[in-house]
């Protein structure tokens, strides 16, 4: 029998060739309950142009999809918007396969692709704003540079009122439906903020300049075609307005309380903590380590306003899960937040110390020194931790007053 996989039709012209990764727990260090996708489009003009690949494995189910349409050796253009694996990792044997006229890429990408696949066949670097005639309907290009590496562009078919916005406006989300329309909001909401959090945070202030310059150009925009997740045909305003919101890491109330514990004392601490939080008006988030993944805590961090971190000491050292944590949240480059760092300790007590040196490195606004407790906490070591709870409480809320 035929391969069962088919295309779906995004428009007369436009058709989802992409693949669905059900299984994928894991996308460098970012928990992907979901699974998610590799879309990749086929443009169905004079010269029949295939944006983007998938990743490797799926290979065999992206050339069934298109061959649903059309037969891939028809192809003449390739434009890879993105030279990472999950979008370029099966760009050369497309190449072999298709043998187009043209590959095209930002002149970044175009760079990082010869680089990366040692290649010896040209690819043609587009410049920012350059349109390239697909015949009957043409494509621009706009470069989106560290959002989110160096090569990134969109892809606009004005035709269609179309935009290929690659890493932009996507999610990790495995699912039946193609279009956003067709999931439930809160899903989309959640999955849309755990990828901004844990792939886009650090690159905030180019999301916005990028929203402000896509308004300035006047681009019509009916659809946005991204390469993760759903594909957005309708309320646009959703997906566009959430970017906006979580690109200004607005401080609100919430404080996220995480720790991890050995035996318990330092858990016990984070409880008094969140009790003095609540007394002061906030609303405190307690995410114990052992069963919250570093990334579920950088999305609860997007739209917090505080941060306190607990840690036991290990061999004079912070927690490993810890020190996970908090290597993961440097790099993410959270901004707007207050804190503070405890912990229980039973000799040395060195991880407070440590924690409130990354929190500071991170610029997190702290309340204190740090609170330390030698072994188990009891009633005046707890009201110590309610009244940290209380301080972090009180500086959270000027933080959201002057905002």
């Amino acid at each position: 029998m035929d391969k069962p996989f088919k295309a779906i039709k995004v428009t007369d012209n436009v058709y989802w060739v992409g693949a669905i990764d059900w299984g994928i727990r894991d996308f460098h260090g970012y928990l992907t309950e979901r699974g998610t996708t590799y879309n990749a489009f086929l443009v169905m003009a004079d010269k029949i142009t295939l944006i983007d690949t998938v990743k490797p494995p799926f290979l065999s189910e992206l050339l069934a999809r298109i061959g649903s349409v059309v037969d891939p050796k028809e192809i003449d253009y390739v434009v890879s918007n993105h030279a990472e694996m999950d979008h370029s990792g099966s760009l050369v044997d497309v190449i072999d396969v298709v043998q187009p006229e043209k590959v095209f890429a930002s002149s970044m990408g175009s760079k990082a692709l010869k680089e990366h696949f040692h290649l010896d066949r040209e690819i043609v670097a587009v410049k920012n704003g350059e349109s390239l005639s697909l015949g009957n309907l043409s494509l621009t290009f706009l470069e989106t540079r560290m959002l989110h590496w160096p090569d990134n562009m969109f892809s606009y078919l004005p035709e269609e009122k179309l935009l290929f916005s690659q890493d932009a406006f996507g999610m990790h989300l495995a699912t039946s439906e193609r279009f956003a329309d067709e999931i439930d909001e809160s899903i989309l909401e959640y999955e849309g903020e755990k990828y901004y959090a844990n792939i886009l945070l650090p690159f905030s202030a180019l999301v916005t300049k990028l929203l402000n310059k896509v308004g300035e150009l006047g681009l019509e925009i009916d659809i946005i075609a991204c390469d993760h997740g759903p594909i957005w045909r309708k309320d646009l305003d959703k997906i566009i307005g959430w970017y906006s919101k979580w690109a200004q890491q607005k401080p609100t109330n919430k404080a996220v309380v995480v720790f991890d514990t050995m035996w318990f004392s330092t858990a016990k601490m984070a409880e008094a903590i969140a009790e003095g939080l609540l007394a002061g008006g906030a609303q405190p988030k307690l995410m114990p380590l052992k069963s919250n993944h570093r990334s579920n805590v950088a999305t609860e961090i997007l739209e917090a306003g505080a941060v306190v971190v607990g840690s036991p000491t290990l061999n004079n050292n912070m927690y490993p899960t810890v020190a996970d944590l908090l290597v993961y949240l440097k790099g993410l480059k959270p901004k707007n937040l207050v804190g503070a760092a405890f912990g229980s300790y039973g000799w040395s007590g060195e991880a407070v110390g440590q924690v409130r040196g990354m929190m500071e490195e991170m610029n997190i606004d702290l309340v204190d020194e740090g609170l330390r407790i030698k072994f188990v906490p009891d009633g005046d070591s707890l009201n110590k931790c309610f009244d940290l709870g209380l301080r972090v409480a009180e500086k959270v809320k000027a933080l959201c007053e002057s905002a």
